[in-house]
């Protein structure tokens, strides 16, 4: 298990301000659209669609989006395209990023990727040139009096978790993308809620910056990234120095 740094604390407090915008709504119940299109719309037969449920729960999302999602996904109300695409890229610095998209406009999404990336500072890159930097994990994020490591630990090792990350009242747990849905029954069981739950892409390897208008420019691009209707999530391999880390606007 191991530590981690200040940055960790940055996405946290961003992921709370996101989700009050209501975007992470939207983005969630594309997601749910998606799994209950490819697969059905029964979560017990449907392993994607058990995640995507589980995941937009966590974040409160209200049960009548969510059955909405269902049926628009299962063809009951009118039939849903979405297309997923994957753009590769880099920002000032030169920090990976990862940005998955569910459209049903290809050409949209990609001018509006490209345009936010030229604004600032960003370029598009080929495809493979930074997706083999990330892979595909379960993620949740604990935070208050569970946050603790080796309570944790009793909980969800069995269940799959692979790590776990504690830092100033908050932890992250990460395991295997197929360990998502029994780590988060072991959370459930333990009366745990967190506050965050879904499959990420998680970098290999970080890219550290020292720089004060460095990290403040990466991230007002992911923000910018994230604002885009087509775009569901965006990763970086970013990694703020923890002595900088104060100074950076959240």
């Amino acid at each position: 298990m191991s530590g981690h740094s200040k940055w960790a604390n940055i996405k946290h407090k961003k992921a709370a301000v996101d989700a009050k915008k209501g975007k992470v709504f939207s983005r969630y119940a594309k997601e749910i659209m998606v799994a209950a299109k490819m697969g059905g719309s029964d979560p017990n037969m449907n392993a994607r669609l058990r995640n995507a449920l589980l995941a937009a729960r966590a974040q409160n999302m209200p049960r009548e989006n969510i059955d909405r999602a269902i049926k628009k996904g299962a063809g009951e109300l009118g039939d849903v395209i979405f297309e997923e695409i994957v753009y590769e890229g880099y920002a000032p610095g030169g920090v990976a990023l990862l940005i998955e998209c569910l459209t049903d406009n290809r050409n949209r999404s990609a001018g509006e990727v490209r345009s936010v990336l030229d604004k600032h500072n960003g370029n598009l890159a080929g495809a493979g040139a930074v997706g083999w930097m990330f892979k595909r994990q379960s993620h949740f994020v604990v935070s208050g009096e569970n946050a603790d490591e080796e309570k944790l630990m009793d909980i969800v090792i069995d269940a799959g978790a692979e790590d776990i990350e504690v830092s100033d009242g908050v932890a992250d747990i990460w395991g295997a993308p197929d360990a998502f849905e029994s780590i988060s029954k072991a959370l459930e069981k333990a009366g745990i809620k967190p506050e965050e739950a879904e499959l990420v892409r998680r970098p290999d390897n970080k890219m550290e910056i020292k720089e004060v208008n460095v990290a403040n420019s990466v991230l007002k691009l992911i923000d910018r990234l994230e604002e885009i209707d087509d775009v569901q999530q965006v990763s970086s391999n970013l990694e703020i120095a923890d002595e900088i880390a104060d100074q950076v606007e959240a």
